[in-house]
């Protein structure tokens, strides 16, 4: 997939998420791109078991519902595209290949990760080592700060390195 492709996110557009995978779906359709087409609906399928909220019936048992669209937020829909790329990740493994169409197209709608560079930077700066049993322990306050633009096993890596 093309960088030129109007295909993707990221929280500068100044629209939600929901309501760029939406549009996207519908220029994916009209342009008969069957691969966005197919993985959108994919993202959009899960909403109703994956997106939910906790309620509790009249007789007191707790169950969920999904969210109504004015109820999901980036986050949300965040979390399920990482879920998806991890399994497709891991469906790839097994198969032996480095990538999918599928995979990048899934990327493309989650924001960018911060890099190792800047995990460190952010570190040194803001996080007191010596103020923690371990280092790991300081995993907390940079995947809080970072949330989901980190990932956790280049926080580990980092921490790692902090603590030599």
């Amino acid at each position: 997939m093309s960088t030129d492709t109007p295909y993707g996110w990221n929280p500068t557009l100044g629209m939600t998420l929901l309501a760029k995978l939406k549009s996207d779906l519908k220029a994916a359709m009209l342009s008969k791109n069957e691969a966005v087409k197919g993985a959108l609906r994919i993202i959009i399928s899960e909403f109703p078991t994956k997106i939910t909220t906790p309620i509790t019936l009249e007789s007191g048992k707790k169950s969920t519902r999904a969210k109504r669209d004015d109820e999901i937020t980036d986050d949300d829909i965040i979390s399920l595209i990482m879920g998806l790329c991890k399994s497709e990740r891991q469906t790839l493994e097994y198969k032996k290949e480095a990538s999918s169409e599928y995979l990048e197209i899934l990327e493309s709608y989650l924001p960018k990760m911060a890099t190792e560079e800047e995990i460190t930077a952010w570190a040194k700066e803001n996080v007191d080592l010596s103020k923690f049993k371990n280092a790991m322990q300081a995993m907390g306050p940079i995947m809080k700060h970072f949330g989901k633009s980190a990932d956790g096993n280049v926080v580990k890596k980092v921490l790692a390195d902090l603590a030599r």
